[in-house]
């Protein structure tokens, strides 16, 4: 044994680990099949679900990162809006710039590197500060999310076939969704894949009626309505409500970026307050100490 670490101290450190370990366990999400993953997010009232901004960018933990992932797991159950992208080489990888420059220690953008060369790389935090963390790749998040939490994959330029042929390959349409920006889209996405769960940008009521001439299964999507509610898609988060649909705030554009920590913990809870099901922030970790202490 070490000079000076006692058994105790090792017994200590492991049953520390264990309990770290079984509180994570408790945050996640192991669901058995599309189903399960389309009636989690059926719209019930104050049900309110967490969703981390491309994982979480708190704690010196860089964005779109594995470490970023498990973190707000020990934290709190929640889903992750992530952004794949392709390389040179067509690996699909994540990263939310098409260039390297502002998350990591690279330059230029990522299409033009190889995965092995992106491997060389480390990611960058919040204040640019250089972490051990590399670029992941979407495979290796897919295996690690199975039994854990639920993978919002956003559109970075990855054809709708290499998503899908991701998806079918690791069995994993009971927690992914896919990100949709018009009706005709998730038209094409479920014409490839049925049971596909998709969030789905729906800011006003027309787009809302582009959804219901398409006949997009509504049992089927969550509703990305906007960064704030405003007098008109407060009316439509309650048409969507009707429909079963969870109406999606995201607090990254502009709550996210209040200065004040007590500001920002207002502002999330207000979101729940005026009607949101989820919300979206680079800080959910923060959001759920915030909106817990108030018994959303």
């Amino acid at each position: 044994m070490h000079k000076g670490i006692s058994r105790f101290t090792i017994v200590a450190a492991m049953c520390v680990a264990m309990i770290n370990l079984v509180q994570a366990q408790s945050n996640y999400w192991d669901f058995k099949c599309p189903e399960d993953l389309h009636a989690f997010f059926s719209y019930r009232k104050g049900k309110h679900v967490l969703s981390g901004h491309r994982g979480s960018t708190e704690k010196g933990l860089p964005e779109n990162s594995l470490a970023a992932f498990s973190k707000v797991l020990e934290h709190t159950p929640a889903f992750f809006e992530i952004d794949p992208r392709l390389t040179k080489d067509s690996v699909v990888v994540l990263m939310h710039d098409a260039t390297l420059d502002r998350t990591s220690n690279g330059s230029g953008k990522v299409s033009d590197y190889t995965w092995a060369q992106l491997q060389e790389l480390r990611l960058k935090d919040r204040s640019g500060k250089l972490t051990d963390q590399r670029i992941p790749r979407l495979d290796s998040v897919l295996v690690w999310a199975k039994g854990k939490t639920v993978l919002n994959l956003d559109q970075k330029g990855v054809p709708a076939a290499v998503y899908i042929e991701l998806i079918r390959k690791y069995n994993a349409f009971s927690y992914v969704m896919i990100t949709v920006h018009t009706a005709s889209q998730a038209k094409d996405f479920l014409k490839m894949a049925p049971q596909l769960m998709l969030s789905a940008h729906i800011k006003t009521k027309p787009v809302y009626e582009t959804y219901k001439k398409q006949r997009i299964p509504f049992n089927q999507l969550i509703a990305y309505i906007g960064s704030e509610f405003t007098s008109e898609n407060k009316a439509l988060c309650s048409l969507l409500n009707e429909k079963g649909v969870m109406c999606m705030i995201s607090a990254a554009p502009m709550f996210d970026k209040l200065p004040a920590a007590a500001r920002r913990a207002n502002a999330y809870r207000t979101v729940f307050k005026d009607g949101a099901s989820i919300l979206e922030s680079d800080f959910p970790m923060e959001v759920s100490v915030a909106v817990e202490s108030h018994g959303y």
